[in-house]
């Protein structure tokens, strides 16, 4: 087969969730012999140079267009009174879709895989060039995200942005979500949301994959007992939950029951999260060098999502690790986990104590819950799995 995969940002190096859904998948294709090209967006702000970067370059046709993505607060304001969705329309660029339209011409593609809501812009001047199966890949749903995150809000002026922002880009996604020939949603949750929104397209529920041989994990180098967060804190509620968790367990932790160290680390952490820092007790570290060495060296993951969707990557990633996990059950949503075999789930902030408290005081009980999490993702997430699953899924469409 002939695929095309499109993606709203560069998805080398692996420094994301985002990045290693679309690396992963296309790894995948490309070791089961598919001819894989792959065009992107690359933030001129954040701009991303792969030259010496992945050898997997080398084996598809890789294009990336230069776009200015950021977002000011003149623009934020500005959004209040168009009836636009300003946080997708930046994505759109005629000069991408330009290039998009002449490598149409130029190749007969079988399938066109959109990665994520951002793209689908597109999807007009793609359809009159091509005749390839249009896929939307659902990395989560996007507009329940801001719904989630306005609730979660007491200040009015953020609630009411939020909610008016959802309720514009619920308005775009669900005419999207018509607009492709077949759909597929990391988890079974967001394709019951979709059913639910009466979408009629095919659906199939294909998890993150990842590449197994790279999660290697060494308990002789991880201190016990320790916390630690991994995650970028830009993305809005992976920030909503940190600064739930330090407002909630920073005392417990430096002069309380939680004798522990913990650590934070992940891209883009606001500068207000250095207020959080204790000596010697908590660590905002930053971006670290290596993510799966960072992960290693701690014991206990903590991951305390509020609002959000689709499946964390990073916690699929740590469970690969052996880690034992403590996170809520929107975290661990579309996961297919026991809570205590094989991951701890934790709704509130006294399920948070105890479940911590324990886990920073049996070793076994921890190191067990890393083996069973381990079992899991080699059983529903190894790429060579999902990839086949996706490869199947292609060819019913494909006959259909």
């Amino acid at each position: 087969m002939k695929i095309l995969i499109l993606s709203n940002r560069v998805p080398f190096p692996q420094n994301g969730g985002y990045p290693i859904v679309v690396r992963n998948t296309i790894l995948g294709l490309v070791n089961e012999g598919h001819e894989v090209s792959v065009f992107t967006l690359n933030n001129k702000k954040q701009r991303t140079d792969i030259q010496n970067d992945d050898s997997l370059i080398k084996r598809i046709y890789y294009q990336s267009y230069d776009v200015d993505i950021s977002i000011s607060i003149w623009d934020i304001f500005i959004n209040l009174f168009r009836k636009k969705t300003y946080s997708i329309d930046r994505f759109y660029d005629v000069g991408f879709e330009r290039l998009l339209i002449t490598e149409l011409k130029r190749t007969k593609y079988d399938i066109i895989q959109f990665e994520g809501l951002f793209m689908s812009s597109y999807i007009g001047a793609i359809r009159k060039n091509s005749d390839a199966k249009l896929i939307y890949r659902a990395h989560n749903i996007e507009h329940l995200i801001w719904k989630r995150l306005s609730e979660q809000k007491n200040d009015p002026i953020k609630k009411t942005y939020l909610s008016l922002l959802a309720r514009r880009i619920k308005g775009f996604e669900l005419k999207y979500l018509h607009s492709f020939d077949a759909i597929a949603a990391l988890t079974l949750q967001d394709k019951q949301q979709m059913l639910q929104f009466g979408v009629d397209v095919p659906i199939r529920v294909l998890p993150v994959g990842i590449d197994l041989t790279r999660y290697e994990p060494d308990h002789h180098k991880t201190e016990f007992p320790s916390l630690f967060f991994l995650g970028a804190l830009d993305w809005m509620p992976n920030r909503e939950g940190m600064e739930w968790f330090l407002d909630n367990f920073s005392a417990d932790i430096t002069d309380g029951d939680l004798r522990v160290k913990f650590y934070v680390a992940g891209h883009n952490i606001p500068d207000a999260f250095d207020d959080y820092e204790v000596m010697g007790k908590i660590f905002i570290q930053g971006e670290v060098d290596d993510a799966l060495e960072f992960v290693n060296s701690k014991a206990i993951m903590v991951v305390p999502l509020l609002s959000g969707g689709g499946m964390r990557v990073k916690i699929v990633e740590a469970m690969a690790m052996e880690k034992c996990i403590i996170t809520t059950s929107l975290g661990a949503e579309g996961i297919r986990y026991e809570s205590g075999k094989n991951i701890v789930i934790a709704d509130n902030r006294n399920e948070f104590f105890d479940a911590i408290k324990r886990c920073i005081s049996d070793e076994s009980f921890c190191r067990q819950i890393g083996i069973n999490a381990r079992q899991l993702i080699q059983q529903d997430h190894d790429t060579n799995v999902v990839t086949a699953r996706f490869i199947s899924f292609y060819n019913e469409l494909l006959k259909a």
